[in-house]
């Protein structure tokens, strides 16, 4: 499990302004509701990952394991199976890595702590000496963004390195879904999109105890503004400052990780 945010009282509160205008959302989406029903979109995602700024790693996305994953319960049940691991991955030679986190996270005007664990799982190995990944899932819960009646929900993006060093943990890009209580924003209404997801680079914070996870966090990533939302999407984007640029944004992340050999996995 994770452990407890060693800076709690870091979160910031969301500014008097914003949570007017939020609470004006809210309002409208109640006068919508007299007059529409909630829309719907498909939400899709790229099968195969993008190379990022490791060329010695070769990285691959699973659709299939986010949606049904076959590697036995509990923890490790999200990591890609055997068959599912390139071609000539010797299983000795391969580890399936579950990193599991709570912390924060600010865009643009919006401060939400991630009081909920967000799991992200991965396979690792070499194969005539060259660096592989392939992606397992991205899990989490919706969080309700104080002040406002949404919530929000981190999903992946469709590209990832997690090939670590002591500086930089590893890229992950994501898309921030936006959901109100009664239906009616789009359902793949979010912040990033497929086409254009938020990508984060995780940088290490301090110095991890042997064993443990180090604390992430990335204060350089831009977000842009919302796609997919409907006609509620200037009223969004004008409540939560988006876009908004480097230095305006945050995410940090609190959490361990467990890991297992191919050998020891079905």
């Amino acid at each position: 499990m994770p452990r407890s945010l060693r800076a709690p009282g870091s979160f910031r509160a969301p500014r008097r302004a914003t949570v007017a205008l939020l609470g004006a959302l809210g309002l409208a989406m109640a006068a919508t509701a007299a007059t529409a029903g909630p829309a719907a979109a498909a939400a899709t995602s790229p099968a195969i990952s993008q190379p990022t700024s490791q060329p010695t790693s070769q990285l691959t996305s699973l659709a299939a394991s986010r949606s049904a994953p076959a590697s036995g319960g509990g923890t490790f049940a999200s990591c890609p199976t055997r068959a599912q691991l390139p071609e000539g991955a010797d299983p000795s030679a391969w580890r399936c890595e579950v990193m599991t986190a709570t912390g924060r996270l600010t865009v643009g005007a919006l401060s939400v702590p991630l009081e909920k664990p967000i799991t992200v799982t991965h396979a690792e190995g070499r194969i005539d000496g060259v660096f592989h990944q392939v992606f397992g899932g991205l899990k989490s819960e919706p969080v309700r963004i104080p002040g406002s009646p949404l919530r929000l929900t981190m999903r992946y993006g469709g590209s990832f390195d997690f090939h670590s060093n002591d500086e930089r943990l590893g890229e992950l890009s994501v898309r921030f879904l936006l959901a109100d209580r009664g239906g009616l924003l789009p359902r793949n209404c979010a912040i990033g999109s497929t086409a254009k997801p938020v990508q984060l680079t995780l940088k290490v914070v301090g110095e991890p105890q042997p064993g443990q996870m180090p604390d992430a966090q990335d204060k350089t990533f831009t977000a842009p503004r919302t796609s997919g939302c409907g006609p509620l999407g200037r009223l969004l984007d004008r409540g939560l400052d988006l876009p908004a640029p480097a230095g305006q944004n945050e995410i940090f992340l609190d959490g361990d990780r467990a890991i297992r050999a191919y050998t020891d996995l079905p």
